[in-house]
């Protein structure tokens, strides 16, 4: 091979380096982690398939993002349910791919993005729940 070749094959490396650092970094659920949210995550989509308010409340973490305004079902119904499981969030559920993360104190989430809203879920001692409902940033 001659020195030309040599050259842009290193330098094709090295361009690619960072992007494989990158990657390597991403953390991966483990298997038994993976089928317990999606032994979850079936039964939440059911419940937003249904359009079923309360049966999602029974699957949330209440005081919900620990606001004192959330503290129970019915507010969450009132106050949650109402504004962000929309119609077409409610079908961004049902089909949105689920992206595994750890956060730095090493909880267990899982995220849903639907347009500019990002719906978190957790991983509890009970087990998974829907904790949270951010901006897609």
């Amino acid at each position: 091979m001659g020195f030309l070749p040599r050259l842009l094959l290193a330098a094709a490396l090295v361009s690619l380096a960072p992007a494989v650092a990158q990657a390597a970094k991403q953390p991966v659920a483990s298997a038994a982690l993976q089928k317990e949210f999606d032994a979850f995550i079936e039964k939440f989509r059911a419940a937003v398939k249904a359009d079923d308010p309360a049966a999602v409340a029974t699957m949330t973490k209440l005081p919900f993002m620990n606001e004192s305004d959330i503290r129970d079902a019915a507010q969450f119904r009132a106050k949650t349910y109402r504004t962000f499981f929309t119609a077409k969030n409610r079908a961004c559920l049902q089909k949105g791919k689920a992206v595994y993360d750890r956060d730095p104190e090493k909880n267990e989430n899982f995220f849903i993005t639907c347009g500019e809203t990002m719906f978190g879920f957790s991983k509890t001692p009970t087990g998974f729940l829907f904790t949270d409902i951010g901006a897609n940033d």
